[in-house]
């Protein structure tokens, strides 16, 4: 008779009960409400709703920043994980500090900063002015703003990955004759890739639901720098509520199948790379 393995430690049923009603309670039952709330509108309505000439320009501004800035923080964020993990400078437990700085400060605070410093007469915008290169009450500006609020989630993703990789295997790479860009590419990114996957995921999903540091330095002028967490806000204000749900329902559908998309590949790449 076949014997079924047990945990040292007891409790696999009460846990798991813990586990799926706090996930229920926290999770489920909130976003169920969405779609019941935007089941009043019926097919017809919903699509007639989400498909407005503004709703689409916010998703196109939403999604398109969003994934700019998520590009932007896996490479970046690869070179200040990489500088943090592997030298040793004056200051750099400063640095390593000023990291978290996006994820301690409040949005608002982060949206009137960066406002003014990148506006017409602020410390950079007055310097971008005689290039004739304009970021607040731009689309530039709310990619500034979510490559902000996302660069800690590449860096802290990134990081322990770097820590934890033997230097001896690079140094055994250079012994037997390779370069440092093959060393890099054949050796270093491997090992990094599934890390700066979930980093540009993680800081993707963070810039799609990005409200507070957008609207101060976007302008929030519809058709042009209105994202989609505002659109959503404002149906909120004029009691629209069907209207808000039917947009949040559809921004949560989309995100959730781009994530799907984004895991599924890091798990192809990762299954792909051990059956090699």
């Amino acid at each position: 008779m076949a014997r079924t393995s047990r945990s040292v430690l007891p409790g696999f049923g009460p846990a798991l009960g813990l586990t799926m009603a706090y996930l229920g309670l926290i999770v489920l039952i909130p976003l169920s409400t969405l779609f019941f709330k935007t089941a009043a509108l019926g097919w017809s309505g919903f699509w007639a709703t989400v498909g407005t000439p503004r709703a689409l320009a916010s998703y196109r501004l939403t999604f398109g920043a969003s994934l700019l800035s998520a590009l932007i923080n896996a490479l970046f964020g690869l070179l200040v994980a990489w500088v943090l993990a592997r030298y040793r400078f004056p200051g750099r437990k400063v640095i390593d500090g000023l990291v978290d700085l996006p994820f301690a400060l409040p949005t608002a605070v982060a949206g009137i900063a960066l406002t003014s410093i990148y506006a017409e007469h602020g410390w950079i915008g007055r310097l971008l002015a005689p290039l004739r290169v304009k970021i607040a009450f731009t689309p530039l500006g709310v990619i500034v703003a979510l490559t902000f609020i996302g660069l800690p989630f590449v860096v802290r993703t990134v990081q322990p990955v770097l820590l934890d990789l033997e230097v001896e295997v690079e140094e055994a790479a250079g012994s037997l004759g390779a370069g440092r860009l093959q060393t890099f590419r054949r050796v270093i990114l491997p090992a990094l890739a599934p890390a700066v996957v979930t980093g540009f995921a993680l800081a993707f999903a963070r810039a799609l639901g990005e409200y507070g540091s957008v609207i101060f330095i976007s302008g929030n002028m519809p058709m042009r720098t209105e994202i989609t967490s505002l659109l959503i806000m404002t149906k909120l204000e004029q009691f629209d509520y069907a209207g808000a749900t039917a947009i949040a329902v559809f921004m949560l559908v989309v995100s959730f199948a781009l994530l799907l998309v984004i895991n599924l590949t890091q798990w192809w790449r990762v299954r792909w790379g051990l059956l090699r």
